[in-house]
């Protein structure tokens, strides 16, 4: 059995080194590498080029090693095997950190304060909401919407989620489907996209959304979170918004283009908050052991798990 680790993106040796630790009695290859495409049994992807995979007749499952699976659907000859995603408790509370602190960061005006800080104003402002004065919606209620949710609401907010089919949570208020997300976002005064990018998602977070938003809180306005991923967004309808007022701020750790291009006009405006795509990073240490893990079980007669529906393309 030969593993391919076929990464683009990130440096594939951390990677590759830590999967031979954890399996000396098998072989494991980078695309660097020659290798004989009939021996590869798995491959251990992100962002592999396309058709770099198109001629692995013996191929039994094709592992993610991120939390999102989009990269995979790019790649028009995706060989015919099961799709693994990532299900990491470590990458999990990652990103719930990202969440929480980004909601706590609008909550307690950070931003502005840190504005009066470098021009050496005291303001003896008063209005400082509490949690439980905001409302917090959160768009994807899957393994990273749960625990995200969970820990905003022990903090405090008014948590709701939004899905596609219908979830339950003890920690959220729950919307799901087309009929009821524009009552969802009447309600949300922080804006967190953690969805899937498939076909249906691309686009979603623009104008027409952010238009629908709550301007009743305690700010008069919502703001956005992106951690999920850069499709999702229509960057320029976010600027519009964040213009004409229908938007007080937004933090974006995700693009449409990334690297993020030098001129664009996120990087200057003065309500966006922006990071490199790093809300939750994949630990090799962490993830390898993950996807050894499932091989392994597979490989003793168990079912491969978090299989990724091709259809739903998550």
């Amino acid at each position: 059995m030969t593993l391919l680790v076929a990464i683009t993106g990130w440096d594939p040796a951390p990677w590759a080194e830590r999967f031979r630790k954890l399996m000396p009695d098998r072989r494991v290859v980078t695309l660097g590498e020659p290798y004989d495409g009939a021996d590869i049994r798995y491959v251990a992807s992100w962002k592999h080029p396309p058709r770099s995979l198109a001629n692995l007749p013996h191929l039994k499952a094709l592992l993610s090693l991120g939390a999102g699976v989009d990269h995979l659907f790019s790649d028009p000859a995706l060989p015919d095997a099961p799709i693994v995603r990532i299900v990491d408790p470590d990458l999990t509370a990652r990103m719930s950190e990202y969440v929480v602190l980004h909601c706590l960061l609008h909550l307690r005006q950070q931003r502005r304060y840190d504005h009066q800080q470098r021009n050496r104003q005291w303001v003896d402002d008063r209005l400082q909401p509490a949690a439980r004065d905001m409302r917090v919606g959160i768009l994807g209620m899957g393994e990273l919407g749960q625990d995200a949710a969970r820990k905003l609401a022990l903090m405090g907010f008014q948590v709701a989620g939004w899905s596609r089919s219908s979830k339950r949570s003890t920690d959220a208020e729950m919307f799901c489907g087309a009929d009821e997300l524009d009552l969802f976002l009447q309600r949300t005064d922080i804006l967190v996209a953690l969805l899937p990018l498939t076909r249906d998602t691309r686009g979603f977070i623009n104008a027409t959304l952010l238009r629908k938003l709550a301007h009743d809180g305690p700010f008069g306005g919502p703001y956005l979170i992106n951690a999920g991923r850069g499709g999702l967004q229509v960057e320029s309808d976010i600027l519009a918004c964040l213009n004409d007022g229908t938007l007080l701020g937004a933090a974006l750790d995700v693009f449409e283009q990334e690297p993020l291009p030098p001129s664009s006009p996120l990087w200057p405006h003065p309500a966006v908050t922006i990071t490199p795509h790093n809300a939750a990073m994949s630990d090799p240490e962490t993830i390898g052991k993950q996807v050894v893990a499932q091989i392994q079980d597979f490989e003793s007669g168990a079912p491969l798990r978090n299989i990724v529906d091709r259809d739903r393309q998550y």
